[in-house]
Formats: structure tokens, C-alpha cells, sequence
């Protein structure tokens, strides 16, 4: 569904990647794991348009995005959870999550996806009259995922979604992010919690310093060695 070959984009004259490639089949969970710094973040913001490269190539099913803006990339299909949920904290729940529903690929289904996202998450239902701002961190989350489900993706990027979190709130989204793939959707997960995503994730890569490093099942690489000395402190 999602390929990326060779991807080198910069932050100014500093190289965030260095020539980076993976796959998202369609209908999988893949992480990408590395400690901070590694360039996870650069990698995701890249795909969706925000974060321009200098060489490389991305397409999504098919398609090249390489130089589409970051609203046509969202239109095409592919949705993002940002790091930090980055809510609007001075519009309500409803309105958040009408945002969302705004792509053109979106609007007529509109009335149908808030009602699903209600029914996923009835604490926004509840709440659906309050601001953003005034939520906890776990609601929050519920709710920037909430509003890229109005976007009606079929690719999910989710930015370290458990960051901040209590650890009941982290299994509760976890959970969500495995009950959204098994309704189809196809997620992109970059997550601190190695262990955890490596568990739920069908593939996934390992990025050092802009660098892919490792590649391999989620189960292959929750049992290497290398990789749970280097991040699980085993």
C-alpha cells in the first residue's frame, strides 16, 4: 500500500534521514522503532507532506507523493495521529472532529463517521460540548484519533500515541490501534514502547541515526538480542 525508497529528506543542511525504504502492505501493522533522535518522526512527517526530501521516492498505492502537499496526501487516503495529539484546544470535541471530516473524500460520509466515532469512543459523545483543552491526556488522544478517523483513511500513521500517557490509557489505545486494523485499516505505528508495538506489529523496521538498520517480523525482532538489550534494557 505504502512504499518508501530512498528517502533523504533534511532539516536545513542537517540529513534527518539517509536513504530510507520500507513497505506497508496493505491491511498491516508496521512499526518503526529507535530511540529519540533516530529520525521516527522525520520519517512520518515526510510521508504526510509536512516535511519536504531532497531525493527519494514515496507512493501510496500505487501513486507518487513524493511532491504533493500534505492536504492532497490526506485526500488520497493517508491520515495521520500526530505526536502530542495537537488538538484545538479552543474549539469543542464536535467541532475537532468536524475538522476532520472537511477532506472532500470525507464530507458525504460526515454524519455516518461521527457516529461511528462516537459509538468507538463514547467519552467523546459525552463530552462532545466541551473544549478540547479542558480534556486529560487519554481523552485527548481518543480524540485526535477520533478526528483522523473522520477523514475516512485507509492508512493510519500513529506518532508515539502512547506518549504521556498513564499506563491504563496506554493499553486502552494500544488496543484501539489493534481493533482499527482489524477493521481494515492499515497502520503506520512509530511508538517508545518497543516491546509493545514489536507484540502487535506484523513487520516492522529499526531506524538508527537516519538509518534503517534492522528489518524483520514484529516476533523476529522482539526476540533479538540486539535489539532488546539496545531498547527493552534486557
Amino acid at each position: 500500500m505504502l512504499a518508501v525508497e530512498n528517502l533523504d529528506p533534511y532539516y536545513g543542511d542537517a540529513q534527518a534521514l539517509a536513504g530510507v525504504s520500507l513497505e506497508v502492505p496493505q491491511g498491516s501493522i508496521v512499526a518503526i522503532v529507535g530511540a529519540n533522535g533516530a529520525g521516527k518522526s522525520s520519517l512520518i512527517r515526510t510521508i504526510a507532506g509536512i516535511e519536504r526530501a531532497r531525493a527519494g521516492r514515496i507512493s501510496f498505492k500505487g501513486r507518487e507523493t513524493t511532491r504533493l502537499e500534505s492536504h492532497q496526501i490526506c485526500d488520497l487516503g493517508i491520515g495521520q495521529v500526530a505526536e502530542g495529539r495537537q488538538v484545538f484546544p479552543t474549539l469543542s470535541v464536535a467541532e475537532n472532529l468536524e475538522m476532520g471530516g472537511l477532506l472532500p473524500r470525507a464530507r458525504a460520509k460526515a454524519k455516518a463517521a461521527l457516529d461511528e466515532v462516537y459509538a468507538m469512543f463514547p467519552r467523546l459523545a459525552e463530552r462532545s460540548a466541551q473544549f478540547a483543552g479542558t480534556l486529560s491526556g487519554g481523552e485527548q488522544q481518543m480524540l485526535a484519533i477520533g478526528r483522523c478517523l473522520m477523514g475516512q483513511p485507509e492508512l493510519i500513521m500513529f506518532d508515539e500515541p502512547s506518549l504521556g500517557l498513564a499506563p491504563l490509557m496506554v493499553q486502552e489505545v494500544l488496543h484501539t490501534i489493534h481493533v482499527l486494523n482489524e477493521r481494515g485499516l492499515t497502520v503506520l505505528l512509530v511508538e517508545q514502547n518497543v516491546a509493545v508495538s514489536l507484540k502487535i506489529s506484523d513487520r516492522a523496521y529499526v531506524l538508527e541515526n537516519g538509518r534503517v538498520v534492522m528489518s524483520g517480523s514484529g516476533e523476529e525482532l522482539l526476540h533479538d538480542d540486539r535489539v532488546r538489550q539496545a531498547y527493552m534494557g534486557l
